[in-house]
């Protein structure tokens, strides 16, 4: 299947507060995003036109910035107005959406205090491709070699693009292994998360999770812990080590993108997406896409 390169596409972009031609969206090479990873992002999803947690991401996104020291220009309440026109004129009822904010091109090195920051939307469409059946035949990770650093070391609270280098390391060596992605581990050797997804196991009727204080705790995380604890499971949220997994039943995965895809094997465990996966799997499903 030939891939539709994402530089050369039909659409439009919001960039720097103007709907702009897909292809006209472009930065120069010496943008200090590009060189220095100064750049902090957002993945959403719209569901039948809505945007599904908008401002949570926005709001994620300003904090983002904040960490790695600029301020993004713009509101939480402008940020979605534009990300509703960037829907509207591309026509998309059921998407992805992708802020990006970065330091320009003014200074080039690594101090750029007085560089412009940009922010720009870009959407496309992701429709459903899979069943809640399908989906449910789980996905395979392997352990990733790289780990999630110490919180001491780097900035784990913001969504930035500098902390997904080591994850598209993992998920690209466990891809050439016949993988769907990778687990990571943290700095500890505790189970941290996938290369872009947090991580859950179901062990004897709980629901187990890593504590988020090294990486990113996920948005879709955070719902479908809501979600799990409204319909009465217990849901514990503790530091986990990988030899636990042998003593796992279920194990699935809550991220923008993945939503919620149960994982049927990790290296040499094998797990049965069961009745809590499938609960979880389907309540988060119809969450999103509750119309009003």
């Amino acid at each position: 299947m030939t891939m539709l390169p994402f530089d050369d596409r039909d659409g439009f972009i919001w960039y720097n507060g103007e709907i702009t031609p897909w292809r006209d969206a472009k930065i120069h090479i010496l943008s200090h995003g590009l060189h220095y990873a100064s750049s902090v992002f957002e993945g959403e999803r719209a569901y039948g036109g809505k945007i599904f947690k908008m401002k949570e991401h926005h709001e994620r996104l300003l904090r983002s910035g904040s960490l790695l020291g600029f301020q993004i220009p713009y509101s939480v309440a402008e940020i979605d107005q534009a990300c509703e026109k960037v829907l509207k004129a591309n026509n998309i009822v059921d998407g992805y959406l992708r802020p990006v904010a970065w330091r320009g091109s003014e200074m080039m090195a690594v101090s750029a205090q007085k560089s412009k920051i940009h922010l720009a939307i870009a959407a496309w469409e992701w429709p459903a491709y899979f069943s809640a059946e399908a989906r449910l035949e789980g996905i395979r990770l392997d352990f990733a070699e790289w780990r999630r650093p110490d919180p001491a070391t780097a900035p784990v609270a913001s969504k930035a693009a500098g902390l997904y280098m080591i994850a598209t390391l993992s998920k690209h060596a466990a891809e050439a292994k016949g993988y769907n992605d990778a687990l990571m581990l943290d700095y500890r050797g505790q189970i941290a998360e996938a290369t872009g997804a947090n991580i859950f196991l179901v062990q004897d009727g709980k629901i187990h999770t890593p504590i988020p204080d090294c990486f990113l705790d996920g948005i879709t995380r955070q719902t479908v812990i809501a979600l799990a604890r409204s319909k009465g499971y217990e849901v514990v949220e503790r530091a986990i080590m990988p030899e636990e997994l042998a003593n796992t039943q279920e194990v699935f995965l809550t991220g923008t993108a993945v939503e919620v895809t149960p994982v049927r094997e990790i290296a040499q465990h094998h797990f049965t997406p069961g009745t809590i996966t499938r609960d979880l799997l389907l309540g988060y499903d119809e969450m999103v896409r509750k119309p009003g």
